[in-house]
């Protein structure tokens, strides 16, 4: 291909570095596993909008501008992310209004709460409270387990914080392990229906 200036962006070129290494290896760079996990989870709420499900959305981070570039039209130069003050995922399932956090570790043994900011638990909170269905979608990426676990479990851990981290025997306890697959990648919403609608069954 000829590319102006017989110059190759170097964009691609990364591109294709990165996927280089990871066919050689066939391994995710642990860095990476989080963005993994998310971009596994639009992919399946994209099948379940597809497939007429239901219809999820996937909240932008927000973005605090500090300088702009005029120059040659605006351009942002300077900018840094905002904590997240509510959660990762927000829809409507059967007329009823869900909300949810993903969170991924790299830990065989247990989930730090330290991942979990006060705002969320305060927004989760408040979704519950107006009656809204709320949850949290865990992933042990070294276990290549994800669990889904009603937010109230964990709001209640997190308030009585009898530990710092949620043991990995407790997530199996009060969670469900998310069936893995290829479409979709984390299929989460059976889990949904049985606990959040059990009349239905």
């Amino acid at each position: 291909m000829n590319y102006p200036g017989g110059i190759k962006p170097k964009l691609a070129e990364d591109g294709n570095v990165n996927a280089k290494k990871k066919a050689k290896t066939g391994k995710i760079k642990p860095g990476n596993r989080g963005m993994d996990f998310e971009a596994g989870i639009n992919e399946t709420n994209a099948y379940y909008l597809e497939k007429g499900l239901c219809l999820i959305i996937k909240r932008p981070t927000p973005i605090n501008v500090v300088s702009v570039d005029y120059t040659h039209g605006p351009k942002i130069t300077s900018a840094y992310f905002e904590t997240q003050s509510t959660t990762d995922y927000n829809g409507v399932y059967k007329g009823h209004y869900i909300d949810f956090e993903a969170k991924s570790t790299h830990s065989k043994t247990s989930f730090p709460l330290s991942n979990i900011p006060p705002q969320q638990i305060e927004h989760l909170e408040r979704v519950l409270l107006h009656g809204g269905i709320a949850f949290f979608l865990i992933d042990f990426a070294l276990l290549n387990e994800v669990y889904l676990l009603p937010a109230e479990d964990i709001i209640a851990f997190y308030k009585e914080k009898p530990r710092s981290s949620l043991p990995l025997s407790w997530v199996k306890e009060k969670g469900k392990l998310v069936k893995l697959g290829y479409r979709p990648r984390y299929d989460y919403l059976p889990l949904v229906e049985s606990l959040f609608f059990p009349s239905l069954h």
